[in-house]
């Protein structure tokens, strides 16, 4: 039996070519030409090209021969299972995938699709802990002195000994737990209800009902958790109110998670001290948002994961993939529909 399995996005042709040796059952369908152009390395998000109604009818016929996808279709994902009658498992991209699945309606369709949890942890977590220590040691203020060629000795704060509040324990969230315990700092993990926690590193979980007082002693939170329905609009004007004046907001979860006008608002008056933040509610984030102009806030234009080796990753993580689909084994990262991730 062929397996017939389309690339949806650019990868490099020697990664290509590793997919297509994997085995004589393999027939692979990549056409670089016809798929968006990519903006950076590793952009897999890429906007589509303008192509002739020619072009179009060659990529409709193309996917059409899918049984598997590498990442989603880019050309109307939506009707996927219609135009490609064999599919059966797309292999996404992305950690994060709940809100393209329900937009698109595939997580009303019967389709197998796994998600790429695991391979961004390294880089999301570093992303987390530069955060915190750009504000615990003062590097805004370092570079206002700087600015204006200002030598003057002063003093910061340690990392080493503060409190960590981690939202969202799962791949992501376990690392930024290991990496910032590893610094001696105190980490509170919250993750979902009901689910008991076997964490390196983590001091102690907690529930939702618990998270004001976690605030009130935090002074630092990290958001890692993916958007659901728990987590939607987590971090309000309440929840904000409730941080020490010295905490730091670091977001590598899902802008919806914050009230980013109150953030705003918080951080303009001093109320928190710093946010870094590479997921917005909107994105591209809007010129107006006042985010853009506050010292005290890192713009990271949703980045912090894509790291130079994430195609290598998602291949391997692919291949892993494919060997299991060969022997009908159950496969990893499967996206689960009553979870939504």
């Amino acid at each position: 039996m062929t397996i017939d399995i389309v690339i949806g996005s650019y990868l490099e042709p020697h990664f290509v070519e590793r997919i297509r040796s994997t085995g004589e059952d393999v027939r692979v369908h990549y056409r670089p030409d016809l798929l968006p152009v990519p903006r950076y390395r590793c952009d897999h998000s890429a906007p589509a090209r303008d192509l002739s109604k020619a072009q179009l009818n060659e990529w409709r016929a193309t996917s059409a021969l899918a049984e598997i996808f590498f990442d989603f279709d880019w050309f109307e994902p939506s009707t996927m299972t219609e135009r490609a009658p064999n599919l059966g498992w797309v292999q996404a991209t992305s950690a994060g995938i709940g809100a393209v699945m329900r937009r698109t309606g595939l997580d009303q369709k019967s389709l197998l699709v796994t998600t790429a949890a695991g391979i961004h942890v390294a880089p999301l977590a570093e992303f987390a802990l530069m955060g915190a220590l750009h504000f615990v040691k003062g590097v805004p203020d370092l570079k206002s002195r700087q600015r204006e060629h200002h030598w003057e000795r002063y003093t910061t704060r340690e990392l080493k000994g503060s409190r960590a509040l981690v939202v969202g324990l799962g791949h992501i969230g376990r690392e930024i737990v290991r990496d910032f315990s590893a610094l001696g700092v105190d980490v509170t993990g919250l993750g979902r209800s009901g689910v008991t926690y076997d964490v390196p590193g983590l001091s102690r979980s907690i529930d939702r009902g618990a998270l004001d007082a976690a605030l009130a002693t935090s002074d630092i939170v990290v958001l890692a958790a993916p958007l659901t329905e728990e987590t939607a609009n987590l971090m309000g004007a309440h929840e904000l109110r409730q941080l020490p004046s010295h905490a730091v907001l670091i977001n590598v979860g899902r802008g919806q998670l914050v009230d980013e006008v109150a953030l705003a608002d918080a951080l303009t008056r001093g109320a928190l001290a710093g946010a870094c933040l590479d997921v917005f509610r909107e994105e591209p984030l809007p010129t107006s948002s006042p985010l853009w102009d506050l010292e005290n806030v890192i713009v990271s234009p949703h980045s912090a994961s894509t790291v130079a080796t994430e195609n290598r990753d998602l291949v391997e993580l692919f291949l892993a993939n494919l060997e299991r689909w060969r022997r009908g084994e159950n496969l990893r990262n499967l996206y689960d529909v009553r979870k939504g991730y």
